[in-house]
């Protein structure tokens, strides 16, 4: 579907960092848009940030919950009167180790939020007009879900589901709606602290392109995959990586 000026998206996980560099490119672009996150004061901040109520909303709420789910899209067609794009970036890693010694219960809210939430979130957009009118859908999914990844191994396997879910949904929801994803390696962002804080230089030298990613570099390629630029394009995961899996093990 050709993205026109007015189109409206729906971005988990939006308050900070990747989501909210994703809100704020796309009303640059001259989108409309829906924010979600847990917490409701850093959400009404990054709402005002991206232009305030003429251009956004905020609601709060967990990812995975189905009536956050059912607010969140109903709200958007109500205060926008339509929907075009869902962006699910909400994402968890609450874990680290190898997967044996995870407390099982750990590993499957990761899933629930990091695969199954998403699911949930294609089907309430899809009943709220996507699948009829037509539209787009981006998953963010992570370098982690292509090859194993030491002590992320519950997040590695959730994002490789994710972008195997992407690929299975392009082929279920065409031609009126596309599906793809994008998967970054580490930006530099307060989720990924862990990854980099305090030997960022060490980091980066891994990296071909010489730094670490920054959220705008993640929205870019979302506000490319949601235009008409990508009106060709489903099923399809955008690797960002720095070059990071041409010359190295994840």
């Amino acid at each position: 579907m050709p993205v026109t000026e007015g189109s409206v998206a729906i971005i988990t996980g939006a308050s900070r960092g990747i989501g909210l560099a994703i809100a704020q490119r796309l009303v640059r672009d001259g989108w409309r848009v829906c924010l979600t996150a847990r917490n409701p004061e850093p959400l009404a901040a990054a709402v005002e940030s991206v232009g305030g109520k003429e251009l956004a909303i905020g609601v709060a709420g967990k990812a995975d919950d189905p009536a956050h789910q059912d607010e969140a899209v109903s709200r958007t067609v109500v205060e926008f009167g339509r929907l075009d794009l869902l962006v699910n970036n909400a994402g968890i890693n609450p874990v680290y180790g190898p997967l044996l010694g995870q407390d099982p219960a750990a590993v499957r809210k990761v899933f629930e939020v990091n695969v199954f939430a998403v699911l949930d979130w294609v089907r309430r957009a899809c009943a709220a007009g996507l699948a009829e009118t037509g539209g787009s859908i981006v998953n963010v999914a992570s370098v982690g879900g292509l090859a194993p990844a030491p002590g992320l191994g519950a997040y590695a396997v959730s994002k490789a589901a994710l972008i195997h879910l992407t690929r299975q949904l392009a082929a279920e929801l065409a031609p009126k709606v596309r599906v793809n994803a994008v998967a970054p390696a580490v930006v530099r962002t307060q989720f990924a602290r862990a990854l980099y804080e305090g030997r960022e230089d060490e980091v980066s030298s891994r990296y071909p392109l010489g730094r670490l990613g920054v959220p705008d570099d993640v929205a870019g390629a979302v506000a490319f995959l949601a235009s008409a630029d990508a009106a060709w394009v489903t099923g399809q995961t955008i690797v960002l990586d720095g070059g990071l899996t041409q010359t190295a093990h994840l």
